[in-house]
């Protein structure tokens, strides 16, 4: 949206802490919405819709262990360590100069399997739902059959005649790069400058077209839109809208309880869970935290950290305007390092009624 003068300054007077994000401030944000889950009622996804992407990922895994080797000592489960980060900790306690109570955890999505980031839990999911309802609607695999018909060669012959576009600024296309080029969809990643050469260079060897543009984020996702769904048997994943990231992204809830609990570690009133959350456009980290709250309850508090540069969750939330302002509007440059999180605008899906249960703090 095209902010006045006028406008702008009327949202600096509403938001004081606005300004502090128009200088470049690290800021802590509280959500005044975030309610109990108790009083949580009639959401566009459920917690049954959390199982039940679990239950996809497991029909699955014989698929995923049949044509990625690095699979296999999870049977096919795409999951990574939780690991304590002792020395990580002494040095922040060290830095701030206070002790931090309670034990630091890294949950290392990084080392996903296949693509390396957490994008891989929503990229994979959205495609292999897709791949899923197409087979079945073809009848060409039966609910009891097993999965590993997905790697023949008559599946690839069948799933060729379809296109899969994605607008990304590495991560997430190269999730849904290797995932639909491995089953035989034509596939086609629109990457915003921002993205790092090396991703480009490793799609293309996986036989992904690769189309770049010298715009950011949302413009790549435009213009991907755009060409994906005037293909005939076109399909986007769209990292601004989907409902089928959202729930990708939400299983790593029950993965972790589950990591947790191995390890003996309580998560109560007593001994609350503060989850830290890398924030792009918000659909990762809300997935996430949604799972998060349903499986923690009160007791789990999310924190959406965004550079100072791309605050757009925080701005989108703070405002009220949700995914119809960025941070361009307000004078941010949308300028970082971080290419995974260089996104100037909040995810759309995240914000219908999403927000009064999933997002506990924002940090920029």
């Amino acid at each position: 949206m095209q902010l006045t003068t006028e406008q702008l300054e009327q949202l600096k007077e509403q938001h004081p802490l606005l300004q502090e994000l128009i200088n470049l401030k690290p800021v802590v944000w509280l959500n005044p919405k975030r309610k109990q889950m108790e009083q949580v009622a009639n959401l566009p996804v459920t917690f049954e819709d959390v199982k039940q992407a679990e239950e996809t990922w497991q029909r699955f895994a014989p698929y995923l262990k049949s044509v990625f080797p690095e699979t296999a000592d999870m049977q096919g489960i795409i999951e990574s360590d939780l690991r304590p980060a002792l020395r990580m900790q002494k040095r922040l306690e060290t830095y701030f100069h206070q002790p931090l109570h309670g034990k630091l955890h890294v949950k290392c999505d990084n080392e996903l399997p296949v693509a390396g980031s957490v994008k891989a839990r929503g990229g994979f999911f959205e495609v292999l739902r897709y791949a899923e309802t197409l087979a079945l609607r073809a009848g060409l695999i039966g609910a009891d059959d097993s999965y590993e018909w997905f790697a023949t060669p008559e599946a690839k012959e069948f799933f060729s005649g379809y296109s899969i576009g994605v607008g990304s600024t590495g991560n997430l296309g190269l999730s849904i790069g290797i995932i639909s080029a491995q089953l035989g969809f034509h596939v086609t990643v629109y990457m915003s400058a921002d993205a790092k050469a090396w991703k480009k260079e490793l799609l293309r060897r996986k036989g992904v077209e690769v189309v770049e543009f010298a715009g950011d984020f949302s413009e790549a996702v435009t213009t991907g839109r755009q060409k994906t769904l005037a293909l005939e048997n076109g399909y986007f994943v769209d990292d601004e809208k989907s409902r089928e990231l959202f729930l990708g992204y939400s299983v790593a809830a029950l993965r972790l309880k589950q990591q947790l609990q191995q390890q003996h570690i309580r998560v109560d009133e007593e001994h609350p869970l503060f989850v830290y959350l890398p924030c792009g456009v918000g659909g990762a980290p809300g997935g996430i935290a949604f799972g998060l709250r349903h499986v923690f309850g009160d007791h789990v508090h999310p924190v959406f950290v965004e550079p100072t540069h791309s605050p757009a969750v925080l701005l989108g939330l703070m405002t009220g305007l949700k995914s119809e302002i960025s941070v361009q509007d307000v004078g941010i440059d949308n300028e970082t390092e971080a290419d995974g999180l260089a996104c100037r605008q909040a995810v759309e899906f995240r914000f219908r009624k999403l927000r009064t249960i999933d997002f506990g703090r924002c940090d920029s």
